[in-house]
Formats: C-alpha cells, structure tokens, sequence
C-alpha cells in the first residue's frame, strides 16, 4: 500500500567534500503534481525552522479529527490501520472491517519486532499538542484533519509499540528521545522534515536539543515535500 511520495529521506552518506562550502543552499528537487521535495542537511534544516515560544492554553485533543476513512474510502481501514499495513514487514491478513490477524512490524522507536497488532499504537510524530504549541497562526478545523492523517508523507504517523508512544506523549525531543540512540539521528531529522512539511515553529529548548543531535548526525539528510 502506498502512503503517497516520499516527504523525508534520511541517509547517512559519506563525509562531504571539502570543496562544498558549509553553507551552501540545498537544491531543491522537482515531484511532478505535487510541491517541490526539499532538501538540507540536519543542520541547516534546524536554521529554517521558525523560533517562537509556545502556546498550550485552548488546547483540545479533539481539534484535530482522526481517525478519519484513510486514502481508501471503500476498504473498511481508517487512516490508523492504514499505516499499520503501510508499515508491516510481514503482512497480515486483512479481514471484515479490516480486522487484522498476523504480521509484523518493527517499532523504531525501541527496537521491537511486534506480532500482534494490537500492541501497536500509530504516533503522530509530531504529537497534536505539540503541533498546537507550534502553529503560527491558528490553523483551520480542515488543515488540522489533514495533518492528523496525513499519509502523502510517510512520516507524518508511524507504527511504534504501545509503551513507548506512551512514553513519548506529547514531549518535544528536549524532553524524550527513542530509547533506541541508534534511531536518535533519524528521530531528529523526522521531527524537524515534519515541522518543515507543517510550517510549524521550535521553541529554543527544543532546538538547542536538536542542534545537540545534530553534532553527532553530520551526514544525516532531511527531505520533506511542504504540505499544501
């Protein structure tokens, strides 16, 4: 099943060569029918983020409407069962009302391969009530819908175990990381695509932590296609 293009793409590549300056502008790559996919390292992905201070007061978890009938509105799967068998190594048999038996999947978060889908939760890698800190300006019912089962990026959701979602909440990555480091620079330029994709800002904790991350993912790349 697909999840739609591409919206961050994560490599560790070899060291960059001398001769390309530190600052040099990233080139944007062209997707036909959809807005221009961008690319940066880490750190200059951190630069572009916008810096404001957050705003909790007035937040409802249900401002933003999900699970709604996913990208398939005739397969009985909302959007969380959809990226559950987006996200299977393994298939699963998909039953009525997509009742899901076997399979597998990999939570990235820690590290574990789950049989059962039911011990899986689909986390909103930027948790909703960060997303609220971080709008600029108030978004509408209809764009927080959209980002709350966004599936043309694929890495707006993901499937991760119960507990550690759990674990994470609503906490920015200056207040929990995966329990996984192998993941950390992976889990930074997720978080940071995501804010880029959304036009969401980082409050300074959060990006003195990122930058943090950033000294040990030199070679890490950030791609995200901005959301409509």
């Amino acid at each position: 099943m697909r999840r739609g293009l591409p919206a961050l793409l994560l490599a560790a590549l070899p060291m960059l060569p001398a001769s390309l300056p530190a600052a040099a502008a990233p080139e944007p790559l062209p997707a036909a029918g959809a807005p221009e996919q961008v690319m940066a390292t880490l750190y200059d992905a951190i630069d572009r983020l916008p810096v404001a201070a957050e705003h909790r007061e007035g937040y409802d978890r249900r401002l933003y409407k999900h699970w709604n009938k996913g990208l398939n509105g005739s397969d009985g799967c909302n959007t969380r069962k959809e990226v559950i068998l987006a996200e299977a190594i393994e298939a699963p048999q998909v039953g009525e009302r997509c009742a899901l038996t076997g399979g597998s999947w990999l939570s990235k978060y820690d590290n574990i391969t789950v049989a059962d889908a039911a011990r899986l939760d689909v986390d909103h890698f930027v948790p909703l009530a960060e997303v609220y800190d971080s709008e600029q300006t108030p978004w509408s019912p209809e764009r927080r819908e959209a980002y709350a089962n966004d599936q043309d990026s694929p890495d707006t959701l993901i499937a991760v175990t119960a507990a550690s979602n759990r674990s994470k909440a609503d906490k920015d990555p200056a207040e929990w990381l995966p329990s996984d480091a192998t993941y950390h620079c992976a889990y930074a330029a997720t978080w940071v695509g995501t804010k880029l994709r959304w036009d969401l800002a980082a409050d300074e904790a959060e990006r003195d932590a990122l930058l943090g991350l950033a000294e040990d993912c030199p070679t890490t790349v950030v791609a995200y296609d901005p959301a409509p």
